[in-house]
């Protein structure tokens, strides 16, 4: 971790709580016809990013959820505030632990008559080592299983394309502590680096999940690159940051009262942390491969 970039994000996160006001999102003229998915749906950033969809008119929501009676609550909630219609919001089962609830999600969605987008919210922070499906749980959850959904689902993002003349935008939150991951586990020690990142014994615990969000950002970046060269039609893949909010997200840090003072006197609240997934699912085509922040490019 380099001291500078470290300094650089934890000034952003001050400059962008202080200075920075997020526009509200707005509709575009084809979202009444448009179909979105949204993971981790049912609290946090991923359930006001669904109210602000379907305040906006969008055609079909599906709330992807591991507990469908929290999914259905959340889909309650979203009725009574927004009036969206029963019938344009579905409630979806989804385990991103599981790479067979994944596989059987992406079929599901696969027969959906379009996709114009997925917001792939679900994502996990902890400094506890667990294995989950064989890698540790907070690169298998926020990387792996992120990017499997990405991949099972782009045959159906690029038929859609074909139909619609729309692409789809595939977006996965980031954030500004990626610029104090700790890079050395991923040097080269004549081990693959999921192989370091999996040893229990010598895992960097504390700084894993702003590694697993610069791993996000290089993912989405080589992503972008390989399907535009292909030629067989992509996605348009981004990946924006919210920046510090307030969510259930760092569950494991709000007990502490450095956290909570923190929180209170940093921290977007959830809604408006929000505004900005919004706004890289419905934002332009220049985003493809790109890291978001406060609605802009930051290259």
């Amino acid at each position: 971790m380099a001291v500078f970039s470290a300094l650089y994000g934890a000034g952003h996160v001050i400059f962008s709580r202080a200075f920075v006001s997020l526009p509200v999102p707005i509709g575009t003229p084809d979202l009444p016809n448009q179909t979105i998915i949204v993971t981790g749906a049912n609290t946090g950033l991923g359930f006001e990013a669904s109210q602000h969809l379907a305040r906006l008119g969008v055609g079909k929501l599906v709330l992807a959820v591991r507990t469908l009676s929290k999914g259905e609550d959340a889909k309650k909630q979203i009725i009574d505030s927004t009036g969206a219609s029963d019938s344009s919001i579905e409630v979806w089962p989804l385990d991103m632990d599981s790479y067979e609830s994944i596989k059987l999600f992406a079929g599901r969605a696969s027969l959906l008559p379009r996709l114009d987008g997925v917001l792939a919210n679900a994502g996990v922070m902890t400094t506890k080592f667990d294995l989950s499906e064989g890698n540790e749980k907070t690169i298998n959850v926020n990387v792996i299983s992120t990017f499997l959904l990405c991949l099972l689902l782009l045959p159906a993002m690029r038929a859609s394309e074909k139909t619609t003349g729309y692409t789809c935008r595939y977006v996965i939150p980031n954030s500004a502590l990626h610029y104090m991951a700790p890079l050395a586990e991923l040097e080269p020690n004549g081990h693959a680096i999921l192989s370091q990142l999996n040893n229990r014994e010598t895992s960097n615990m504390s700084g894993r999940y702003p590694l697993s969000k610069l791993l996000v950002l290089y993912a989405v970046r080589e992503f972008a690159h390989r399907t535009t060269l292909s030629g067989k039609g992509a996605c348009i893949i981004n990946t924006p940051n919210p920046s510090f909010c307030k969510s259930n997200l760092a569950r494991e840090s709000q007990g502490s009262k450095g956290f909570q003072v923190a929180e209170s006197v940093m921290a977007r609240s959830t809604e408006e942390g929000s505004r900005v997934l919004v706004h890289a699912l419905l934002t332009n085509e220049d985003t493809n491969g790109q890291y978001l922040s406060n609605c802009k490019v930051e290259r």
